[in-house]
């Protein structure tokens, strides 16, 4: 994945309608799911739990899978960005430690998956308006660049890509 520039005011009022339609769907749908099967199937008990929970697992399956198939319309384009880029920052981040000890020894392709967590982590923070731990962000990135100055490693972000994770 590459990093590329979004409109943050985009991105916020995007997501914000996003997030409405799908609350929204949620709820309405898993209702109206809900109320159809207690009208075609009512319970001698009184309970209705079992027709709920359908409706809301029916409703979220159907909701996944429209989002799924929409994800690449305009409209959703950087909601559907930073969706991938969350994604591609995980994956990193579930070999962290690893990665730092290997570019504390010199390993360009952890620095580099470094490289790509940091700036990717700044993008997503700064979207996001989450500035509390940016210092922290900054120290690590200083480090990293000392140690690719110490090992002669170019960090180009458009030289990283996710398979080079495979190897860790």
């Amino acid at each position: 994945m590459q990093l590329k520039e979004i409109n943050k005011q985009r991105y916020r009022r995007h997501l914000n309608i996003t997030i409405i339609a799908c609350i929204g769907t949620l709820v309405v749908g898993s209702l109206g799911i809900a109320q159809l099967l207690i009208a075609l199937f009512p319970s001698q008990t009184g309970s209705h739990f079992m027709w709920n929970l359908i409706g809301v697992i029916a409703t979220s399956g159907i909701l996944a899978a429209t989002l799924l198939k929409v994800k690449h319309h305009d409209f959703l384009t950087e909601v559907a960005y930073v969706w991938d880029l969350k994604m591609a920052l995980n994956k990193v981040t579930r070999i962290l430690h690893k990665l730092k000890k290997l570019a504390e020894h010199g390993d360009a392709n952890a620095m580099l998956a470094l490289h790509f967590s940091y700036s990717g982590s700044r993008q997503l923070w700064q979207l996001d308006d989450n500035n509390i731990t940016m210092d922290e962000l900054g120290k690590s990135q200083t480090e990293l660049d000392e140690l690719a100055k110490k090992y002669q490693v170019k960090l180009d972000l458009r030289d990283y890509h996710r398979d080079l994770l495979k190897g860790f």
